[in-house]
């Protein structure tokens, strides 16, 4: 059985700090570690690489302490530059050390354990893999769509180099991400939503998006799960889409909201205990006024008072983003309950329609 695998990792760790500073350039040294975000290279400090050999271990082994996931040097290679075959990795490593390319076809190594695809735990990692929006292209992916305000609390981030993969026959792509995290009534992920991005910026023939077939992608439990934005009391407004909700939060930034992501999840999103109060955030089509009956109804058995929002468009994005904030907000002062205006609302701007 070739060596090489071993070989190759044996040497990489040699020249630990020089590989780092190659694959994992947006990272530094910390010590004797190399700290980064993750083993895509993303900006942060959760993964340590160890650069020198130590009674806690030899020199270029690492640990994501975000995600307990860990490996040696030749995963930073294969998941830094997204290769999938051993034979890339390897060939690649030994370009980086300046070695011949090897003429055997390499053993093929054993894959660290991964979690299933689409699982809880792998939305969990996803998440916990990501940064903040702020300075990213999800901030100006959401700001191109009029939401100058991004009230959302803690549950959104960004993935510059996302795993997307048209089929089962396509190789993956990677873009960037904005990934929203699904959590149950207790406030666990249980999974995440993909929104991904042109990172050349805002779009019109695109909104932003990603040039792809199926640029959003939910993964994880979803059903009766839902985006939350803000801590629920006893009144709530929910609705589908993320951009939907974080529009009308740009007008109530303190009612808590969540976005369900589609029409069915809409219509069987658990509702909280203690709730008092829903607002339907309805989008104008067959699907939204069907989820909008059955959320309803649900609520109503549940001694819970719904209440409809209707969007002059399609939903509130697009009514916030062609008719602005101070008409959405006027129109919102008219479809509130009265003393949700006085909690939640402030005054229109005069001449607002």
């Amino acid at each position: 059985m070739s060596r090489e695998p071993s070989d190759l990792a044996s040497r990489l760790a040699r020249e630990a700090e020089a590989v780092c500073r190659h694959y994992l350039f947006h990272g530094k040294r910390s010590g004797r570690h190399w700290v980064v975000g993750d083993v895509h290279n993303t900006p942060g400090r959760s993964l340590f690489v160890r650069l020198q050999e130590s009674p806690k271990g030899a020199a270029g082994k690492w640990t994501d302490a975000a995600t307990g996931e860990h490996g040696d040097l030749l995963d930073i290679i294969r998941e830094s530059l997204g290769l999938r075959d051993f034979g890339e990795v390897a060939n690649e490593a030994r370009r980086f050390l300046k070695l011949p390319r090897s003429e055997q076809q390499p053993t093929p190594r054993p894959i660290r354990p991964a979690v299933p695809a689409g699982s809880r735990e792998a939305a969990r990692r996803l998440f916990a893999m990501s940064s903040a929006i702020e300075g990213t292209v999800v901030e100006m992916y959401l700001q191109g769509r009029g939401i100058a305000d991004i009230h959302h609390g803690g549950c959104l981030r960004f993935h510059p180099r996302c795993y997307y993969r048209p089929d089962e026959h396509l190789p993956t792509e990677t873009w960037p991400a904005m990934i929203a995290c699904v959590t149950d009534l207790d406030g666990r992920i249980s999974g995440v939503h993909r929104t991904w991005l042109d990172p050349d910026g805002f779009d019109r023939v695109r909104l932003g998006k990603a040039p792809i077939d199926t640029p959003r992608r939910a993964m994880g439990d979803l059903l009766g799960n839902a985006v939350r934005f803000g801590v629920v009391d006893d009144v709530l407004a929910a609705g589908e889409g993320v951009e939907t909700m974080l529009s009308l939060r740009n007008v109530l930034p303190t009612l808590p909201m969540t976005a369900a992501l589609s029409a069915n999840h809409l219509s069987a999103m658990l509702l909280p205990s203690g709730l008092r109060r829903l607002y339907v955030a309805r989008d104008a089509d067959a699907a939204g006024e069907a989820a909008q009956a059955v959320l309803t109804r649900r609520a109503e058995d549940a001694g819970v008072e719904a209440v409809p929002l209707s969007p002059r468009l399609g939903d509130f994005n697009e009514d916030l983003h062609i008719f602005g904030l101070e008409a959405l907000r006027a129109a919102l002062w008219h479809q509130l309950v009265p003393e949700d205006v006085a909690r939640f609302l402030h005054a229109p701007t005069i001449g607002a329609e």
